[in-house]
């Protein structure tokens, strides 16, 4: 499977989704501002592979300053994670890792350690976040897996996803492509159905090219087709990410989620929202307090490099909406599956 991040023991290497599916190149980051710059324009993209890239960027952002003593290592840290979390605002995990970091640090610094011993303790951190991410996504595969299985279809399962919530926007296995992965491997059929999810087109460029090479059958729809294909009973799921859950189960997800929901709930499609822990923000109650991402105009007026509205047209761009906790038929996390009302299920997998 196509990894989207690895340490190369001197620098990280990303795969740049930007460029995908005509190209597929591996840029090469070396420090903090490299990564900032790297999830301001989705270079790296998902909210569980930001978290990862993050971290990474915290320790690069530090790692040649062992000469420094440790308080001041510690404040040079909190500024490089300061920094890093001004990239994007809406995905938790981003806030989450970088809060890991430092609290590692902080902890290694009291035992007393030396800075050096401090560094390799944070490169250490990120490397096994690695390995916790592929865990977790395997976890959350083989727990969506029982819920595709009980759908009792004999042919292959329909499944429509909105954005891209595989491999890629993961370390390498991903969370709401999991279960079709891991259902796979057991012998399970598929065909996926992938919204394009416009203004920058992550479930065409990206969804459809990851599944494609992992020898997923999927076709490519345009967002506004997704009602006629669920009318022709071509869907018995919907299957989508998140990058953020508020306390009661609302989910952030790509814009246009909502509308998929709305849609399940009328055709009764199960709608689920796969969820690693770390996407849970118990600190948030409902998703009106969820911050919504705004991208820049010409996402929208010049998609893919060609002007496709009236110069200087007013336009919303909202990154993500909130799909409210009704709508959400279940959340998959590597914990288990929780099942609405949400609040109790929610803070038990996340104290687990």
């Amino acid at each position: 499977m196509l990894q989207t991040i690895a340490w190369t023991k001197r620098h990280v290497r990303l795969l740049d989704q930007t460029l995908l599916p005509t190209q597929t190149l591996y840029v090469e980051i070396q420090d903090e501002k490299q990564m900032w710059d790297a999830i301001k324009r989705l270079v790296v993209r998902g909210a569980p592979a930001i978290g990862v890239a993050a971290a990474f960027g915290a320790y690069l952002g530090v790692r040649f300053h062992g000469d420094e003593p440790p308080p001041r290592l510690l404040a040079r840290l909190k500024d490089v994670c300061d920094y890093l979390a001004s990239s994007r605002p809406t995905a938790v995990n981003l806030f989450w890792a970088l809060r890991r970091i430092q609290g590692l640090a902080v902890s290694v610094a009291a035992r007393p350690a030396s800075s050096p011993d401090i560094i390799a303790a944070l490169l250490a951190e990120c490397l096994a976040m690695i390995d916790q991410d592929n865990r977790i996504c395997r976890s959350i595969g083989a727990h969506g897996v029982e819920l595709l299985s009980a759908l009792d279809k004999t042919g292959p399962i329909g499944i429509l996803t909105h954005c891209n919530a595989g491999g890629l926007a993961t370390v390498q296995y991903g969370t709401a492509l999991a279960p079709i992965y891991v259902g796979a491997e057991r012998g399970m059929k598929f065909h996926v159905w992938s919204d394009e999810t416009r203004p920058l087109l992550q479930g065409s460029r990206i969804t459809a090219y990851e599944l494609n090479a992992n020898g997923i059958p999927v076709t490519v729809i345009c967002d506004n087709m997704a009602a006629s294909v669920m009318a022709q009973g071509k869907i018995d799921a919907c299957m989508v990410g998140t990058d953020r859950v508020a306390a009661n189960g609302d989910v952030a997800n790509k814009i246009g989620t909502f509308g998929v929901a709305i849609l399940a709930r009328h055709f009764g499609i199960p709608f689920y929202v796969a969820a690693p822990t770390s996407s849970i923000d118990l600190s948030l109650a409902t998703g009106q307090e969820i911050p919504i991402e705004q991208r820049h105009p010409h996402e929208v007026t010049r998609a893919l490099g060609r002007q496709t509205a009236p110069e200087g047209i007013d336009v919303y761009n909202p990154a993500f909406d909130v799909t409210p906790t009704e709508l959400v038929t279940a959340i998959i996390t590597e914990h288990g599956i929780v099942r609405p009302p949400y609040g109790e299920g929610l803070r038990r997998v996340v104290l687990e």
